[in-house]
């Protein structure tokens, strides 16, 4: 019996060891949890947040009527000045609007707008400015019959007229066949091109300025080439009169057909718009 009790004991004993640090553990987590929980402090950032942005709400409010009163009151005393300044100070004369992004202005273009729509109102009183003529294309043609048996004629065609135009000219081609000429449908036969706005204006600043003085023997052009709607065709003989063409660079001399389209309801009215662009008419 004494044994067993030992036994018995000194299980007891191993019991209350094993169980004590059970008992133990969770308290020193506790503890733990209470010591990480008590330094973290997050209710005094939150006054002073709430306290920050009541003070930025508040200030751009201010400010901001501040602001709105200066604004009120300043313009009107500047509006006031800037307008005296403008009736005291005289009109100048307005210069005419580049019509380029690079400012280039055509010196026949400025030409018109400043003089010439003027004195065309006063020669025929018209009810509206539109409908004073204008110059509204340029058309160039030049044929190449001796294309049918060379093709490289042509081509020489559309590089002399694209040269002394200022654009890319385009064949023309044949709309049907004819065997007298052993011409075929389809068969480029010349050349041609359309001006409009500035590169019109730059042609024939050219033609009436540089061109048609080069050319021998000149006494003016015939005035006998309007169709009766106000567009006017005349014809040149040779194509070296315009300084982009060098003599010795070219296979061939070529004359081409030059039509000069208006807006002009009559012969009369588009004679005085060519005739105060410097177009040399002859005298009869």
């Amino acid at each position: 019996m004494a044994e067993e009790k030992k036994d018995i004991a000194a299980g007891a004993e191993t019991t209350e060891k094993k169980a004590a640090p059970k008992k133990a553990a969770p308290k020193k987590v506790e503890g733990e949890t209470a010591v990480k929980k008590a330094p973290a402090k997050k209710a005094a950032p939150k006054k002073e947040v709430a306290e920050a942005t009541e003070v930025k709400k508040a200030a751009p409010k201010k400010v901001a009527a501040e602001v709105a009163e200066v604004k009120e009151a300043a313009p009107k005393k500047e509006v006031a000045e800037v307008t005296e300044v403008k009736k005291a100070a005289p009109k100048k004369a307005v210069a005419p609007k580049a019509s380029s992004k690079t400012g280039y202005q055509p010196r026949f273009k400025a030409r018109f707008e400043d003089e010439i729509r003027d004195a065309l109102n006063k020669e025929f009183n018209y009810k509206s400015t539109m409908a004073i003529p204008r110059i509204e294309k340029i058309v160039i043609n030049m044929g190449v019959g001796g294309a049918v048996n060379d093709k490289n004629m042509a081509d020489a065609a559309v590089n002399d007229l694209s040269l002394l135009a200022g654009q890319k000219a385009m064949k023309t081609l044949a709309r049907k066949s004819v065997s007298n000429f052993k011409l075929r449908e389809g068969m480029a036969i010349g050349a041609k091109v359309t001006l409009r706005k500035i590169r019109m204006f730059d042609f024939l600043d050219k033609l009436v300025s540089i061109a048609l003085p080069r050319v021998r023997d000149f006494r003016g052009v015939k005035a006998t080439g309007f169709d009766g709607r106000g567009n006017f065709s005349f014809g040149v003989s040779e194509q070296i009169i315009f300084p982009e063409i060098i003599y010795d660079k070219i296979d061939k001399v070529r004359g081409m057909d030059i039509t000069i389209v208006t807006t002009a309801k009559t012969d009369q009215e588009a004679k005085s718009l060519l005739t105060h662009f410097g177009f040399p008419f002859r005298n009869k």
